[in-house]
């Protein structure tokens, strides 16, 4: 079993920053890789960004390109956020995930996620 705790998240105002951060628990963090997803009230989960298992591959959605980074630290057992520019439509509660599959990048598809954390709220106000 894996825990996964998200740390982070507040209030910012449109155009600041903010660094969310996932611990994870166990010894086993390097054979996962890991996402990041966000809900927003009345929305459907959506997929953020994701690191491979080493780091070295990382996809972002569209819509956070530019402005946000995923980075991981093994050694640490955790996985980073930093967002830039936020934007109001970034307002949603934001959620960390492991991912065992391997095919030496990451998955988008939040369906194929094993473990999740229970979410940190990011509220960007305009």
């Amino acid at each position: 079993q894996v825990q996964l705790v998200e740390s982070g998240g507040g209030l910012v105002q449109a155009g600041g920053s903010l660094r969310l951060s996932c611990a994870t628990s166990g010894r086993t963090f390097s054979q996962f890789a890991m996402g990041w997803f966000r809900q927003a009230p009345g929305k459907e989960r959506e997929f953020v960004t994701c690191i491979s298992r080493s780091g070295s591959t990382t996809n972002l959605a569209d819509s956070v390109k530019g402005r946000f980074t995923i980075s991981r630290d093994n050694t640490k057992n955790s996985v980073y956020l930093q967002m830039n520019v936020v934007k109001p439509e970034d307002t949603a509660v934001y959620y960390c995930a492991a991912d065992r599959r391997f095919d030496g990048g990451c998955f988008s598809d939040g369906k194929g996620y094993d473990y999740w954390g229970q979410g940190t709220q990011v509220t960007v106000s305009s």
